[in-house]
């Protein structure tokens, strides 16, 4: 197989922009497919691009140069495997002008390959119950402010939501991508910020958590993380039997495949319709998913009590593998969560806080009072978007310890409340379809 100037493999052929033609399914899609070859390629070595188009909701084209990036990475051992980062530069952007770079990780918080980023975020796309598509809304802050944005598809190929460490090699290889992609015009030196929520927030956490031993090079000048999980493992005892039993499903359904001491418990325990429930549940967006198992018990499936099935090695294994905070960030943190959240409880994240203090993390931990869940997800937006904004410019770091507020939005110490007309202003542009960095 021929290569191209730049040395890259030669692309398959993609809709040209403007073109209205829906995208291929990213299992389906030969861009995916990894090269022969590209496990002796280095980690986040770009080995195909192609120039696609976004849109909001797949239907309204965003006028934003982007391009998608096949990369080589690594799984949760560390064994190759190629990866894709859906990369953003706002409208007209100079690639000679400098500019940092924000790793979004979006809520991803299911297994079908239809919920990825890299599909539910392109043009003609058809991913309705996804949450990616939505989040473009918060995304196009970013490109505003005349960032570069790097969206990877963090959970892999596999769509192994909830797994532990591998969305942080993914991204940071996203990040490497990135930085050596000429259109982007960026280069080692780049300062690079770390944004996600909820299932985007527990992806960034990886980030932040495997950072210093897998990608020290990068220079990551802060992580924000909205409601970041803390602890999967009690996030699933809690939600199972719930209104959003789906999203501990979704969780169990692809690690299954990740832990074989997991997948061997469920197949010993589970009865033939909880098995063929999980298979389904793979093939669902988030909110179908959440619809349709709400309230689902799981232990209505198994041949023993579900408190016997969580209290084997394997599920404990398993437990103690997801839970974030056993490895130290280096970059400063802010950190972001609902008093009351309805899916993630509170106690969850400030363990997940207390165990990055207690190894020397840098982390402003803020607890808001009148938020739930998803609106703090856009409440929050205007805090971070300052926080990262000062993060860029080297400003002086905010202390480092927990606030607990009414609301973040009427946090003068952390954003004005005029922020969020700007973020509303900016998701009219992008209802709109107005040029995203463009003054």
């Amino acid at each position: 197989m021929s290569v191209n100037a730049e040395g890259l493999l030669p692309e398959p052929a993609a809709p040209e922009p403007g073109e209205r033609r829906r995208p291929i399914l990213p299992g389906a899609d030969p861009f995916y497919v990894a090269p022969a070859g590209f496990a002796a390629s280095a980690p986040g070595s770009v080995l195909r691009s192609r120039e696609v188009e976004v849109a909001l909701l797949g239907a309204i084209p965003q006028k934003v140069s982007a391009w998608q990036l096949l990369y080589r990475s690594c799984d949760l051992h560390q064994n190759p495997e190629v990866a894709v980062t859906t990369v953003l530069l706002p409208f007209g952007a100079d690639p000679d002008e400098e500019r940092p770079l924000l790793a979004y990780q979006c809520a991803i918080d299911a297994v079908a390959d239809k919920c990825f980023p890299s599909y539910a975020l392109q043009r003609g796309a058809f991913s309705p119950g996804s949450l990616p598509p939505l989040e473009m809304l918060i995304i196009a802050n970013a490109l505003e402010r005349g960032w570069a944005v790097s969206l990877a598809d963090h959970e892999g190929m596999g769509g192994y939501f909830g797994a532990p460490r591998e969305p942080g090699y993914r991204v940071l290889d996203g990040v490497r991508a990135a930085l050596s992609f000429p259109p982007l015009g960026l280069d080692a030196s780049t300062q690079v910020g770390v944004w996600g929520y909820s299932g985007g927030g527990m992806a960034s956490s990886w980030v932040a958590e495997m950072a210093p031993e897998y990608a020290p090079e990068i220079d990551i000048v802060g992580a924000a993380l909205g409601a970041p999980v803390g602890d999967p493992g009690e996030t699933y005892i809690r939600l199972n039997g719930t209104l959003h039993a789906g999203l501990p499903a979704l969780v169990v359904a692809g690690l299954r495949h990740l832990y074989p001491g997991l997948g061997r418990v469920i197949r010993d325990h589970a009865d033939d319709e909880g098995i063929r429930r999980l298979d389904k549940i793979e093939t669902m967006s988030t909110v179908e998913a959440v619809v349709r198992f709400a309230r689902d018990d799981f232990d209505d499936y198994t041949d023993i009590p579900l408190a016997d099935i969580l209290g084997t090695p394997e599920v404990l294994e398993v437990f103690d593998d997801i839970r974030l905070g056993g490895r130290i960030p280096e970059c400063p943190l802010l950190v972001v969560h609902p008093v009351h959240d309805q899916i993630i409880h509170i106690e969850d994240v400030d363990g997940q806080v207390e165990r990055y203090v207690e190894g020397g993390a840098h982390v402003t931990y803020v607890r808001d009072r009148l938020s739930e869940h998803l609106s703090l997800m856009v409440i929050s937006a205007p805090a971070i978007l300052e926080w990262l904004t000062d993060r860029f410019a080297g400003k002086p770091l905010p202390p480092s310890g927990t606030t607990t507020v009414w609301s973040i939005a009427l946090s003068s110490a952390l954003a004005p409340l005029h922020g969020l007309f700007t973020v509303g202003s900016t998701a009219a542009r992008v209802l709109f379809a107005r040029p995203l960095g463009q003054d």
